[in-house]
């Protein structure tokens, strides 16, 4: 087991309706070391990739973005899902489902902040159906910017995200990807040799 495995085996919890509940050190509470490990591991994968943008959608996403891009020394950019006043001038637009919340969101980037100069290393906390990438790969096309990776602290590997985003030639690293899933049972995580 890695260390992201190991963390989620001895604090995740697993619910009804294919949910693991790792808020205690992952997307609520914040284990900065933990996710200080997972930004390095997403740098020492795509290191050589020329990123100049680390990009997310919000929420739970930031913690993760942030920690990596220190490691590249660029800046986190990430999709908004509330409209809000600060948002001015043109915008990208993408519809996102969330599986947690079972709701759409539209998600909005300002223009400014990505264009077809961008080399983009796209993170999120949990890659489940691959709504969420799916998204920002649409936001990043209609920008010109180049996908050059995709960092997934979690992945449920049962759902077919991962393997779709795979097929469809995006260079995917989840560092836990959970095979299946049982509250009885437990976790069963894939081995990645």
């Amino acid at each position: 087991m890695n260390f992201l495995e190991e963390r989620i085996a001895s604090d995740g919890q697993v619910r009804a309706g294919n949910i693991l509940k790792v808020d205690s050190f992952l997307n609520h509470q914040l284990d900065v070391e933990l996710l200080d490990k997972i930004g390095k591991t997403f740098y020492k994968k795509y290191k050589d990739k020329g990123i100049n943008k680390v990009l997310t959608v919000e929420a739970s996403g930031i913690a993760i973005a942030c920690m990596t891009a220190q490691y590249f020394h660029v800046p986190v950019v990430f999709a908004k899902k509330a409209k809000s006043k600060n948002l001015d001038g043109d915008l990208y637009t993408s519809v996102v489902h969330s599986f947690t919340y079972d709701k759409d969101y539209n998600v909005t980037l300002a223009k400014k902040f990505l264009s077809s100069e961008d080399k983009v290393l796209l993170v999120d906390d949990f890659l489940a159906v691959g709504k969420a990438m799916n998204g920002l790969i649409d936001i990043c096309n209609q920008a010109g910017a180049t996908v050059a990776g995709i960092g997934i602290a979690i992945e449920k590997g049962f759902q077919d995200g991962g393997s779709r985003l795979r097929g469809a030639g995006y260079d995917v690293t989840s560092l836990a990807i959970v095979d299946a899933m049982d509250e009885e049972k437990g976790l069963t995580f894939r081995d990645q040799g």
